[in-house]
C-alpha cells in the first residue's frame, strides 16, 4: 500500500521515469491528461474507452440526470483499513475525502449498476471480461506504432513488463493517477492494468468480476488470469470502470439485394 507522502513518492517517481525514458511532465499530480478523456479506440466491430471514466465525465452525467450515488446517500465510500471502513464524505466527487487535484482522476466509489447506468447514458455498456482481456493484452490495431506488434498477446497491459503502471510499488502517484498520466499500453489504452479496478459484466451469482488491479496492489493483480469478483452493490475508493460500445454492422458486409416484404422473414 502507498503510505508515504506525495513529495516522497514524487522524488522516487521522477527518478524512476528518467530510467524508463518517460517524460516527467506526465507525472506531475494535477496536470492535464496526456489524452482527451473522451478518446475511444476502435477494435474491429466494437469500441472501448481509451482511459477510465473520469470525475469530469461523470459530473456531466450527474448534472444531466440528477443522479445521486449510493456512496453519497449512504454516508461515504469504503477504504480498507482494519477491514472495510466507511469514510464519511468520500464519493466520486471527493474520492479521498478532499477536493480532487484533477477532474481527470478516475470516478470511483461507484457500484456495478451505477457504472452500467453511466455507460448506457453515453450510448455504451460495461465490457465483458473476455472483451476487456482481449483489448488489454492483444494488440489489435492494423498499424500500431513501434514497439507494438499487431496480433501479439503481451504478458502485461503495458507490454513486456508492468513498468509505467500505477501500482503499490514506488512511482509518481501516491494514490490514483489522472487519465493519460501513466504509460500507454496495448492498443493505445491507459490503465488497463493498475490505477483502479474496473467493473465487467462477468457474473458469479450476485458478484461481478473486476479486472486490472489498482494502485493499492502490486503488479501481480494486473495479470489476465486474475479472478477478482466483488459484490455488485459494493463501492470503494479503488473501483472504477470504462465503457465499451457496439458498432453497427460493417459496411463491407454483402448488401441485401431486395427489401423483405412486411410480415415475411428472410430464410
Amino acid at each position: 500500500m502507498k503510505q508515504q507522502g506525495v513529495s516522497a513518492w514524487m522524488q522516487v517517481g521522477f527518478a524512476w521515469l528518467a530510467v524508463l525514458g518517460m517524460p516527467t511532465a506526465q507525472a506531475q499530480i494535477g496536470q492535464p491528461a496526456a489524452v482527451k478523456a473522451t478518446d475511444r479506440v476502435t477494435l474491429g466491430h466494437w469500441v472501448i474507452d481509451r482511459s477510465e471514466v473520469t470525475i469530469g465525465q461523470f459530473e456531466r452525467y450527474v448534472r444531466a440526470t440528477g443522479t445521486v450515488t449510493r456512496a453519497e446517500k449512504e454516508g461515504g465510500g469504503f477504504e480498507y483499513g482494519a477491514g472495510w471502513e466507511r469514510r464519511p464524505g468520500w464519493s466520486w466527487r471527493q474520492p479521498d475525502g478532499v477536493a480532487p487535484v484533477s477532474a481527470d482522476l478516475p470516478a470511483v466509489h461507484l457500484d456495478f449498476a451505477e457504472a452500467q447506468a453511466y455507460c448506457r447514458w453515453v450510448g455504451g455498456r460495461l465490457p465483458t471480461g473476455a472483451e476487456w482481456q482481449k483489448a488489454g493484452f492483444t494488440e489489435l490495431r492494423d498499424a500500431p506504432p513501434a514497439p507494438w506488434v499487431k496480433g501479439r498477446t503481451y504478458p502485461w497491459t503495458t507490454g513486456d513488463s508492468p513498468q509505467g503502471a500505477n501500482t503499490s510499488d514506488p512511482d509518481p502517484w501516491p494514490r490514483a493517477a489522472p487519465a493519460g498520466a501513466t504509460r500507454q499500453g496495448v492498443n493505445g489504452l491507459y490503465d488497463m492494468g493498475a490505477n483502479v479496478w474496473e467493473w465487467t459484466t462477468d457474473a458469479q451469482g450476485s458478484q461481478r468480476r473486476t479486472v486490472g488491479g489498482s494502485w493499492w496492489y502490486g503488479a501481480f493483480n494486473m495479470k489476465a488470469d486474475v479472478q477478482a469478483y466483488k459484490p455488485a452493490d459494493f463501492y470503494a475508493v479503488y473501483i472504477g470502470f470504462r465503457c465499451a460500445y457496439d458498432l453497427q454492422a460493417s459496411t463491407t458486409e454483402k448488401p441485401v439485394s431486395a427489401p423483405v416484404p412486411l410480415g415475411k422473414a428472410r430464410p
